[in-house]
């Protein structure tokens, strides 16, 4: 692990695969050892405090990897305001980076994010555009679903004219084994809930071609229904991609879409777990409003009842 300008080693830097309990922490050197042989599908990422986060989908596993970070530069306009104005300034954009950011459910109203103080704002007031910059990473606590998440936050922007927003980082998850089974079960309620109707189960249910059991339906801009042979193409390795030519849209349970699919690039790849590259796609509706909040790792099953 170096700088990629200096060449110095990154001591203790976080190796994982997003969205997982998986992974390991480099030594004050850089050196690290992982056993990817289980998730090869998968892109890794490596994170460390003070450099942005980058992810290899490519790599040859039982070799010696050599991996370069960019240290975060951040641009921050010096605006001059009084401390009782940057207090009150400080406790809107919090108010507001955690709705965005955890999002307005249930489940997000039960998280805390521990390190508060290590998340600051552009204050320009004549920014329309509310950005967010972690110098650590952001530490929560998902005391409704049972998580402690660490989340690498690489980008945040809130554009107040239009009320969108964009954030973009990786997570990995953690969970106290030492809980009790009363417990237990009150998280597992609620993390079936979070699931049912979620983007991981929606990419589960399209892998095994199973969107009618499970009560997704998807529909193209002239409401007719698609299947899975008009979505889904697999490559020589048996790698699934979705495709189509333009947006979808995702019932649940429903006669009309509550979520919307659009297409950043040709074919999106997902796997059997319910990941998705998430670059290639944006969404609306429903989906769009689940958070981290109400986000599970991906090791996460649907237990039966």
């Amino acid at each position: 692990m170096q700088d990629r300008k200096t060449k110095d080693p990154i001591g203790f830097a976080y190796l994982y695969f997003s969205g997982t309990f998986t992974g390991t922490q480099s030594d004050q050197n850089g050196n690290f050892e992982l056993d990817v042989s289980k998730i090869t599908s998968r892109p890794l990422t490596i994170s460390a405090i003070g450099y942005y986060s980058t992810t290899l989908n490519d790599y040859v596993t039982g070799k010696p990897l050599t991996i370069y970070l960019v240290q975060k530069l951040y641009e921050i306009k010096e605006v001059s305001i009084n401390a009782r104005s940057l207090a009150r300034k400080r406790k809107a954009n919090m108010i507001l980076f955690r709705s965005e950011f955890l999002g307005t459910t249930y489940n997000a109203s039960g998280c805390e994010i521990l390190n508060e103080n290590d998340i600051t704002f552009n204050y320009d007031s004549d920014d329309d555009t509310l950005r967010a910059y972690a110098s650590k990473p952001i530490r929560i606590d998902n005391r409704a679903l049972g998580y402690k998440i660490t989340y690498y936050l690489d980008k945040f922007e809130y554009i107040r004219e239009t009320k969108s927003f964009f954030f973009k980082g990786d997570i990995i998850f953690n969970e106290d084994l030492s809980v009790g089974a009363e417990k237990k079960e009150v998280f597992e309620r609620k993390r079936r809930y979070a699931y049912l109707g979620s983007r991981m189960h929606f990419f589960r249910a399209l892998w095994y071609n199973d969107m009618k059991s499970t009560g997704f339906i998807i529909k193209n801009r002239a409401y007719e229904n698609l299947k899975y042979k008009d979505l889904v193409v697999e490559d020589q390795k048996e790698n699934k991609y979705l495709k189509y030519s333009d947006d979808l849209g995702v019932c649940y349970f429903s006669k009309e879409p509550l979520s919307n699919i659009r297409f950043l690039k040709e074919k999106v790849f997902f796997g059997n777990d319910g990941f998705f590259d998430p670059s290639g796609i944006t969404w609306e509706g429903k989906m769009a409003s689940l958070r981290v909040g109400d986000w599970l790792p991906y090791e996460y099953t649907l237990k039966e009842y």
